[in-house]
């Protein structure tokens, strides 16, 4: 009312041209005294997503959330309007579309001269954006207090306030704290440090600071949080308090202390490994290349004594070839020696025909004899006759004897090499047995020493390889080491 009571006094130009203002600026609808729709302007129909026509003679339900329409503080605004009560607010409407918009509005009832309310006239202006905002804000801020423990200073350090996460964190009620110190929660010696000062300082001047700190809750009990000091600036940007955002880290400061230590206790034992690897590869990494260059030279060594051992095959098989003619010459020398025999056996019959003629005559030279001792003188020739025969006799018979006797050493030789022929063809056949049973060893010789060639190469290779990854993982124990420094320098700032 006081606001169409300054149009009263005002005279009716003057009336008229803050009217029109007002209808450029504002978003304007009015209302008879049932709430149903007289006139609105182009700001409020472009707002709400009406034609005039729409809406006029409609009730202002049109434009209410249900839960408030169906409400009876709803009839009680009504109400109050028109017993010429002014209402200013923001408030919540619903658009043609169905969308949700905030508008801060005024209901101004207009009363005549008699002071009787005759009509309502809302001015209002949009601040849908405004109040998406707000919401957005305070919606950050819920979620922070609800995850984090927070507290507010003055610009001195002296405590405004606390949330709840806070004084269970710390182990206080609010009344503990508020009015106290900021110093309350820290160290004595670091209270009264320059540096404890500077930090108030800082803050006064709007400086934020965010890190770890140290911190004693209620007996004494150390505590670590994760906090930044954010200074607050009003409307003119002047600092005015400070508001601290911080998380209990105690557990992971524990945690990490406790990495500490195992990594001070582990770390020495992991670097005297890692120097004894880099040693222990060092002499493998020797004793490679010098078994590289022993298994290079076994190599050569077996190719040398693959390429004897076939020469010895081919010998082998010239000896073979030796050993079978030798093995046939003498089984022909043997057959010609029986042969021999043979003849020589026949040799002794006829020797026995002529000894037996011998003897005859030797007997008929004898009968000669005697009768020509009986004929006298008239015998004496033939005497001589049968003496000479008889001569010849004995000579016949002393040949055949010392024939007999020369065709019994013949005999006897022939017997012997006959059995020396029989002995050489058994050693020949036992040397070509060896023979054929060393051909076939020395070709399985030849066989494994090619292979054994062939391996010493592939060792050869993979000690060059094995040396290669020996050379890998003293380099890798070496990078590993200084990983593992630098992992212990990185370990001293945990705990910090």
């Amino acid at each position: 009312m006081g606001f169409f009571n300054f149009f009263k006094r005002s005279d009716s130009k003057s009336a008229a041209m803050t009217l029109s203002a007002l209808e450029q600026a504002l978003a304007v609808i009015e209302f008879d005294l049932h709430g149903k729709v007289l006139r609105a302007n182009k700001n409020f129909l472009a707002v709400m997503g009406y034609e005039l026509s729409e809406i006029v003679g409609k009730h202002h339900a049109l434009f209410v959330p249900e839960e408030i329409r169906k409400s009876t503080e709803y009839d009680a605004f009504w109400a109050d309007l028109r017993k010429g009560m002014f209402k200013s607010a923001a408030f919540p409407r619903i658009t043609k579309t169905g969308q949700r918009v905030w508008i801060e509005a005024t209901y101004n009832p207009v009363c005549d001269e008699k002071g009787n309310v005759t009509k309502i006239v809302k001015f209002a202006s949009d601040i849908t954006k405004r109040q998406e905002a707000m919401a957005d804000f305070e919606g950050k801020v819920t979620a922070i207090n609800r995850s984090q423990a927070v507290i507010e200073f003055d610009l001195n350090g002296y405590i405004l306030d606390a949330n709840d996460n806070f004084l269970a964190a710390m182990g206080y009620q609010i009344p503990e704290i508020v009015g106290k110190h900021h110093r309350m929660f820290v160290e004595p010696s670091y209270a009264s440090s320059q540096d404890y000062a500077e930090f108030w300082r800082e803050l006064a001047k709007g400086n934020f600071v965010s890190q770890q700190f140290k911190r004693f809750a209620k007996g004494g009990r150390e505590i670590w949080i994760e906090a930044s000091y954010n200074p607050i600036f009003d409307a003119n940007g002047i600092p005015y308090k400070v508001v601290k955002y911080a998380s209990d880290i105690t557990e992971q400061v524990k945690l990490l202390t406790d990495l500490k230590q195992m990594i001070d206790s582990n770390f020495g034992e992991i670097d005297n490994s890692l120097t004894e690897l880099e040693q222990r590869s060092t002499v493998a990494h020797s004793s490679c290349e010098e078994t590289s260059s022993n298994v290079q030279a076994v190599a050569a060594a077996a190719e040398e004594l693959a390429a004897s051992i076939a020469e010895i095959s081919r010998g082998m098989t010239e000896a073979r070839a030796s050993t079978d003619q030798v093995f046939e010459k003498s089984i022909a020398a043997g057959a010609s020696t029986e042969k021999m025999s043979e003849v020589v056996t026949a040799m002794s019959s006829i020797i026995d025909v002529i000894q037996n003629i011998a003897g005859q005559i030797n007997l008929l030279a004898l009968n000669a004899t005697i009768e020509s001792a009986r004929a006298g003188e008239a015998g004496k020739g033939f005497a001589v006759v049968a003496n000479e025969v008889k001569n010849l006799a004995n000579q016949v018979a002393k040949a055949t004897e010392q024939i007999t006797g020369e065709i019994e050493g013949v005999q006897n030789i022939a017997g012997e090499v006959a059995g020396v022929l029989g002995a050489i063809r058994t050693e020949v056949e036992d040397v070509l047995n060896n023979v054929t049973t060393i051909s076939s060893a020395v070709e399985e010789q030849t066989a494994v020493t090619q292979q054994v060639s062939s391996n010493m190469q592939s060792m050869a290779n993979s000690v060059e390889q094995f040396a290669s990854s020996v050379n890998f993982i003293r380099d890798a124990s070496s990078i590993v080491s200084g990983s593992v420094g630098r992992t212990r320098q990185a370990a001293l700032v945990l705990a910090r």
